[in-house]
């Protein structure tokens, strides 16, 4: 059973205190009073982790990972973008209230300096977060280091910092929170940032800050820091018990507090549930559905279970059924064992409790009906499917029927021990470690249950720069709807992945001879593993589920790389300065 902090309930305790108009309610919560009360700094601390911590990302849509719907492509990805459609804005909320948490904390007396040091190595870290997303997301930011007077209005007006400074700070955060945090918290504080976790952030931003985003000079030192940092955490982690997950890949989820998970946001029903409704098709949910469809580079991405590449010829596709069938057998079996463990396919078991009747599975296939594709599902169930991708995230889904989509209880793994590993492998390849990063792939292949005669898991890289393309294959199988995928393609300066895709494509398997639902011979509960039932379809390609070609294709811009500030923030602050790619004259790489 899952616990919520205890933090948690006594802050709740402490604000339902008695209240009397007759003496000094010694209890009721003041400013000042925060800080005489040990829970309360505690619980101020809390709500700061409530405001930061990442939860379930739902993040396909932009990407080759996947689509929420047909039609539903954003302008940046189509290339249409202005200062006003892609501008982000500078929110200090959560960087003013750790200032606030910070500047109190040096004065408090009700706890000894061994847990003043702990609280404030928290703090920092999570300072250190926020700055890094605004830098990663910006460029250099204003670097607020204390509460400021609002009263004082030019005071308010900061100019932004370099790039380079604000890493510095940030860099300074993490070592003074690494310093300062305990090697791992346990029973209730399981889950607060501890010393591997504030290493393994420290690893993840170096990294993104070697990568060609901000670093497109390849400056050699950048990747040193970054192997250094990551090699570090990943030792310290080792030492500590972590490690990549010993079992089944789909388990590293349900399986709570085991070794692979380094930083985590614990959800529990009721208090802190998760909603799932959002990602789970349209018959098997409610309210907003079906996203994070995955669509066809995604699908293919993933091997065959002795490691080598699954191949797909279009042409004979459409032409050939002999080869069409025999690929159908080679898509849905003998696979990577973490395909089927991220990604649903028509046609097979989907987690939802007792929603599906007579034992059956998800057939979210189509039949010809001489104008359009219509899915199968409607027969038993008496409710369709829209057109989209029709492959579904499986990664972390809880097995809920539709009356309890929001009462989701997985964990979500905001820094799992294989990205560090990773992270490591991929600095490791860019400081001419190629044995060490290769090992790596061969390590996380083999977890993933890939089955080697060579010791290898069908990983055929071996020149840097074939390794360097072997950690963009790697990663985007391995992270799949992890929420990186987006971060990766732009600090590696990669949108034209993107590009050379021109449309969200997928693959219908199409049921060839619809009489034998008609006359109820079509057994519901198999699914397509089985030859039997596999025979009786074969695949369509759709080029593009989105329709219109014209309108609806990748076409990301390769001059712009940081997004620009918003005009707002512009106008209320005269000391910023817009991005140079934007018309402005800063520049994010100093």
């Amino acid at each position: 059973m899952k616990k919520k902090n205890i933090i948690v309930g006594l802050f709740c305790s402490l604000l339902l205190g008695s209240c009397s108009l007759d003496y000094e309610n010694t209890s009721a919560i003041t400013p000042d009073g925060v800080w005489e009360n040990p829970d309360m700094v505690n619980a101020f601390l809390t709500n700061i982790y409530g405001s930061m911590m990442p939860g379930w990302p739902i993040s396909a849509n932009n990407t080759d990972e996947g689509m929420n719907g047909p039609a539903d492509m954003s302008q940046y990805v189509r290339g249409e973008i202005t200062v006003d459609n892609c501008a982000q804005g500078l929110d200090y909320k959560n960087i003013d209230k750790i200032n606030y948490f910070l500047a109190n904390l040096e004065s408090v007396t009700v706890l000894n300096e061994d847990e003043k040091k702990q609280l404030r190595g928290q703090a920092l870290f999570w300072r250190a977060w926020d700055y890094w997303g605004k830098v990663f997301t910006l460029g250099g930011v204003p670097l607020i280091l204390q509460p400021q007077d609002v009263s004082d209005l030019n005071s308010l007006l900061v100019a932004r910092s370099s790039t380079s400074e604000c890493v510095k700070q940030i860099l300074a955060d993490l070592d003074e929170a690494i310093a300062s945090l305990p090697d791992k918290w346990e029973n209730e504080d399981y889950g607060r940032i501890d010393k591997g976790c504030a290493m393994a952030f420290k690893g993840r931003m170096l990294l993104q800050y070697a990568s060609p985003l901000f670093n497109p000079n390849n400056d050699q030192q950048r990747w040193q820091d970054a192997y250094d940092a990551n090699k570090a955490a990943v030792d310290f982690l080792k030492s500590v018990g972590k490690g990549l997950y010993e079992g089944n890949f789909a388990d590293i989820w349900y399986d709570e507090q085991n070794k692979e998970v380094i930083m985590v946001n614990q959800y529990y029903y009721p208090d802190h549930a998760l909603s799932q409704n959002a990602i789970r098709p349209e018959p098997l949910t409610r309210d907003m559905a079906s996203q994070n469809q995955a669509i066809l580079p995604l699908i293919m991405a993933f091997p065959k279970i002795d490691g080598s590449p699954l191949v797909i010829d279009l042409d004979r596709l459409a032409t050939d059924l002999n080869y069409n069938k025999q690929f159908m057998t080679d898509f849905y079996t003998n696979r990577d064992p973490r395909f089927h463990a991220t990604i649903f396919c028509p046609g097979m078991k989907y987690p939802c409790g007792n929603d599906l009747p007579n034992g059956m599975n998800f057939w979210n296939v189509w039949r010809k009906d001489g104008v359009s594709n219509v899915t199968l599902i409607q027969d038993e169930m008496s409710t369709g499917m829209p057109y989209g991708a029709n492959f579904f995230q499986m990664k972390g889904l809880d097995d809920l029927e539709k009356l309890y989509v929001y009462q989701g209880e997985t964990d979500w793994i905001e820094i799992r021990f294989a990205e560090v590993l990773m992270n490591m492998g991929e600095a490791a390849n860019e400081i001419g470690k190629s044995d060490e990063a290769l090992q790596v792939l061969y390590d996380i292949r083999k977890r993933a249950g890939i089955q080697s005669t060579d010791g290898k898991y069908g990983i055929t890289a071996t020149s840097q720069d074939e390794i360097r393309e072997a950690y963009v294959n790697e990663r985007f199988i391995e992270f799949a709807y992890e929420g990186k995928r987006w971060n990766d393609l732009r600090r590696w300066k990669r949108f034209d992945i993107l590009n050379n895709l021109k449309y969200r494509s997928t693959l219908y398997p199409i049921l060839e001879d619809y009489s034998i639902v008609q006359n109820g011979q079509f057994d519901w509960t198999k699914d397509m593993l089985d030859p039997d039932v596999r025979k009786l379809f074969h695949f369509e390609y759709i080029e593009c589920v989105d329709g219109d070609k014209n309108i609806y294709r990748f076409n990301l811009d390769l001059n712009h790389w940081f997004y620009p500030i918003k005009k707002g923030d512009l106008d209320r602050n005269s000391k910023l300065e817009q991005n140079n790619e934007w018309g402005g004259t800063f520049d994010p790489l100093k």
